[in-house]
């Protein structure tokens, strides 16, 4: 399976001709007051087509050809904002352009694009897809780019684990260091031990496939410091603290953190934005055999402070604490986390609506009015202080697990911020990287949550 496939960007869209196809995106009252084609319209009428958000009604021409799509936004201002996804599943094969849309044309690409999206790694892949003409008014670039990002992201969360453990995603990572020029380096197996990694070394030492920290270097030095931290858990049994059938089902996607943050990367990249970036992602599988870390063990880490063990299910924030503590020692601007991180985090706010973390009310701000602009749903939660006292141990410094059962992500927030530098500018992303459903734009399967809106508000800090 190649995890670099997103990188060919063009397929979704299609060069301007004059053989696409026009598409007609109406609500219900367009029809009712007519304001667009009007052999669209009586064909409309006469089909008895209500403009039902999401429905299409193919239009024929007087000799009984193609002629047109007429698609549905239900009513005024009701429909979902990515609803041009679905056009990607229901038109016919052929090019396309949107001729008429209440909804700008360059939101219709970018729901196009997104909901082209198809992994069919294990199976033959579709011959019968539309394409979309990208308005000429339309940032073609920005549009192409954040597809391709998202397609990336998905690729790697939808992989399984059998063909994406700690080996293929340093091959993704190297992938796509590779195609942009990025400067590469890993540290492995034992290594971490004597390179100052203990918890990253601990979490992994139980799997065939050895654990290691991935970096990456990009851009231009004595820019501003931007750094990306993704927990890449390529596959967690929960350890001796075994999870069940159920839970261990879908954790493919425990290295969704590390997904995010390498499409995040690729945008960046892409857009040449004059910022010195680092990548860092600890890749592991958190397995069972003789050499798995237990519960009860007392852990060290890169930052000294000593971590006991009373869950093997909290891995992901160990290894997180030791590439935190690294990240710091390069004094970056700015840091962020994404990590799948909490159950936690989805019974408080379900799978679509990742909660994020920071004490940079600026910032905090800015990823607020990015989210809301992109339609990238992300909601901030405190790094309430006094819940402190729960992330203390009886005869560490930290436990990975505090009893009780209560605010588990904001603990969870809380240990992290352990292994941050004060003066560090941070932020952290709880994210499910998971579409739990069909969605018009999305698939579902693994997912992107939270690039979108980290990309606006990083390129509008530091312009290309």
């Amino acid at each position: 399976m190649p995890p670099f496939s997103q990188i060919d960007r063009s397929s979704p869209f299609a060069e301007m001709s004059g053989d696409s196809l026009p598409v007609w995106a109406v609500s219900r009252s367009d029809i009712e007051r007519g304001h667009f084609d009007k052999t669209a319209l009586a064909w409309a009428k006469t089909a008895g087509f209500q403009a039902g958000e999401g429905n299409m009604l193919l239009v024929p021409n007087r000799h009984g050809k193609l002629a047109g799509a007429l698609f549905g936004l239900g009513e005024d201002g009701q429909c979902h904002p990515f609803v041009g996804g679905k056009l990607a599943r229901v038109l016919p094969k052929g090019d396309w352009h949107i001729e008429t849309s209440p909804i700008p044309g360059a939101v219709m690409a970018l729901a196009f694009g997104m909901g082209a999206y198809r992994f069919e790694s294990y199976r033959k892949p579709a011959t019968d897809s539309p394409r979309l003409v990208i308005p000429a008014d339309a940032d073609a670039a920005a549009i192409t780019r954040t597809v391709a990002a998202v397609g990336l992201a998905r690729d790697l969360v939808n992989t399984p684990a059998n063909d994406m453990g700690p080996d293929a995603l340093e091959a993704a990572f190297r992938g796509l260091a590779g195609h942009y020029s990025a400067e590469v380096s890993v540290i492995a197996g034992e290594e971490l031990l004597s390179g100052g990694f203990p918890m990253i070394h601990a979490v992994g030492r139980a799997a065939d496939q050895a654990p290691r920290l991935l970096e990456m270097r990009w851009g231009k030095p004595g820019a501003f410091r931007l750094t990306l931290v993704g927990k890449g858990v390529c596959f967690d049994t929960g350890g001796l603290d075994i999870k069940p059938a159920s839970s261990m089902l879908n954790m493919k996607k425990d290295m969704g953190g590390a997904a995010n943050v390498l499409a995040l990367a690729m945008m960046i990249m892409d857009a040449g934005l004059p910022v010195d970036l680092r990548v860092l992602v600890p890749a592991v599988e958190n397995s069972i055999s003789a050499s798995a870390f237990r519960p009860g063990d007392v852990l060290s880490s890169r930052k000294g402070l000593t971590v006991q063990i009373d869950n093997t299910d909290a891995e992901g924030r160990l290894v997180l604490g030791d590439a935190l503590t690294y990240a710091c020692e390069d004094n970056p601007g700015l840091l962020i986390d994404m990590a799948t991180l909490t159950g936690a985090a989805r019974v408080a706010l379900g799978p679509d609506l990742p909660p994020f973390y920071t004490d940079d009310e600026t910032l905090a701000g800015e990823i607020a009015t990015a989210s809301e602009s992109t339609v990238d749903p992300l909601w901030r939660m405190p790094l309430y202080k006094p819940y402190e006292a729960d992330v203390k141990a009886r005869i560490a410094d930290l436990t990975n697990a505090p009893s009780g059962g209560f605010a588990g992500s904001i603990t969870a927030a809380l240990f992290l911020k352990r292994f941050v530098s004060p003066e560090t500018s941070w932020v952290h992303f709880d994210i499910f990287a998971w579409s739990p459903k069909d969605k018009p734009h999305a698939p579902m399967g693994g997912e992107a949550q939270g690039i979108r809106a980290l990309f606006d508000v990083i390129s509008k800090r530091h312009p290309a």
